[in-house]
């Protein structure tokens, strides 16, 4: 484990320390360096020679991490450096020209796409990856992303593949589930994200007591989707879809609905003459997304700002609509080639995002994690491109499910589309209460079918309430039973702007 034994990086100060304190700081930092890497050395010990290499590169890249970590001191960006966004930095999708149908087969064959599937869906109450939730008609999301590049390919006689970024909690059971799409025109290929260990949050050192991930689950973490492009990289694909002739990827969410492969974009990045690197799609800001992260201008440079990274005099600024029009979706496309560049001159340097938790034992550890958009400083001409809202379209909680199930959309060859009949082209704002909706079995149940939503601005539910069948919401519904009640709305109930209050009475709202 020759690298991660190197001389200590040069760490960063941000801040005058008189010389006696500055060299303690060192020292201290120096320390918990050695004593990590002696830690990471004991764990790879007992490990036969076959297991030993993979670990030892996932831990390499821990170190990195690590060093950073040590390294960093005060707020990543200084408020008064934040730079207006220059012309041109964000065009608007409706700009972009629509490829003729001769050149869409030649574009897509230039084309990865690349569907982060690390993440457990845990905070539904669901067990194993959150890619294999059924969503619409009996379908997961993984069912639907194979469906929308299936019909690619078939349509424009092309062979996109389908890419799947697994973490040690998924790759086993998503496995077993791709079989199943085995007789599809369509190559699915997988690799993991690194593991990396929990750190205890007061000695920085490894909460793991043996190199075995699934013995000591807990004590190991998948850092962040930042984690793709060495991954990629270290996988071997990277370097065999170059080899292919293919030049470029499209990266985003598993459970992002409306991350579909655009045309327009894919022919931008392949026809501009000073083709961008990297393209973030961002969209409108509104209400719900004023903790998004945003582009901005910082040392010349196009760049992802986090809420995390803001301090806390500017938070206010941050969420400000007008102050900063646009939020991150994390769809992305990078070129394959400035990937490998980057990655291969180390000149990544992703803001590091310090996640704390606490394990079941009581102990309290931290992760150190990266966010994959945060590379964009690290590409050259990088770009956003506005695009329209239905490509931001995620189920993160059961109030996103409620949508995507009900007929405010239509399903066409795995894509979801907004119904003709809604009059705006935004989506209703929903909010169901955490004790009695948050997880998707109990969520199921309180529904005889999906209320018809076409007409729906806000919907609040709070409380022991469930719904017949046929139930139309239209407008402003606020539905809330106090403790000990409960509230059924009966089949075949329209609820326009109305109150339903735990006494069961109806009203005017």
């Amino acid at each position: 484990m020759a690298d991660i034994t190197q001389a200590q990086p040069k760490i960063r100060g941000h801040q005058r320390t008189p010389s006696g304190s500055r060299d303690f700081k060192e020292a201290t930092k120096r320390d918990a360096l050695d004593r990590l890497v002696s830690e990471m050395e004991r764990l790879l010990g007992p490990l036969p020679e076959t297991k030993r290499a993979a670990l030892e590169n996932d831990f390499r890249g821990f170190r990195k991490l690590f060093s950073r970590f040590l390294a960093e001191e005060g707020p990543s960006v200084q408020w008064d450096k934040i730079q207006k966004l220059p012309e041109g930095a964000v065009i608007d999708y409706s700009t972009l020209e629509t490829p003729t149908t001769d050149r869409v087969h030649q574009f897509l064959d230039k084309l990865v796409v690349v569907k982060l599937n690390g993440g457990l869906g845990t905070s539904m109450g669901c067990k194993g990856p959150k890619s294999v939730i059924q969503v619409r008609n009996d379908l997961t999301f993984l069912d639907l992303t194979v469906q929308q590049i299936e019909h690619l390919n078939k349509t424009y006689k092309c062979s996109v593949p389908l890419v799947l970024m697994n973490s040690f909690n998924t790759d086993e059971d998503t496995q077993k589930v791709i079989r199943k799409y085995k007789g599809l025109e369509l190559q699915i290929h997988t690799f993991n994200q690194s593991t990396h260990p929990r750190l205890n949050r007061e000695s920085l050192l490894p909460v793991a007591r043996t190199p075995d991930v699934q013995a000591d689950i807990e004590a190991w973490y998948p850092p962040g989707h930042g984690d793709f492009y060495e991954a990629f990289h270290n996988s071997g694909l990277l370097q065999r879809f170059l080899a292919e002739g293919r030049t470029h990827c499209f990266i985003s969410n598993i459970d992002n609905l409306g991350a579909t492969v655009d045309l327009n974009i894919l022919n931008h990045l392949l026809t501009t003459a000073a083709a961008p690197e990297f393209v973030m799609e961002v969209t409108d800001k509104t209400r719900a997304d004023v903790k998004g992260g945003t582009l901005i201008q910082y040392e010349d440079k196009l760049r992802l700002l986090e809420i995390a990274q803001v301090p806390a005099d500017h938070v206010d600024d941050f969420k400000s609509v007008s102050q900063f029009k646009f939020f991150n979706t994390n769809n992305l496309w990078a070129s394959l080639g400035a990937i490998r560049r980057v990655v291969e001159q180390g000149s990544l340097n992703m803001e590091i995002i310090v996640n704390n938790k606490s394990l079941a034992d009581g102990v309290n550890v931290i992760q150190l994690e990266t966010a994959v958009g945060a590379a964009m400083k690290c590409f050259e001409h990088g770009i956003g491109v506005n695009v329209p809202r239905s490509r931001f379209l995620p189920v993160k909680k059961t109030s996103d499910l409620l949508l995507v199930m009900s007929n405010l959309y239509s399903l066409a060859h795995g894509s979801l589309v907004m119904s003709p009949q809604r009059m705006f082209p935004s989506t209703p704002l929903v909010k169901l209460g955490d004790n009695h909706f948050a997880k998707v079995k109990e969520f199921l149940k309180r529904f005889a079918t999906i209320p018809d939503l076409i007409e729906l601005d806000h919907l609040t539910v709070s409380g022991d309430v469930t719904f017949g069948r046929g139930v139309s919401l239209k407008g402003t519904v606020i539905i809330i039973a106090n403790h000990g009640d409960r509230i059924d709305i009966p089949s075949g109930a329209c609820l326009e702007n109305k109150i339903v209050s735990g006494n069961l009475r109806i009203l005017d709202h």
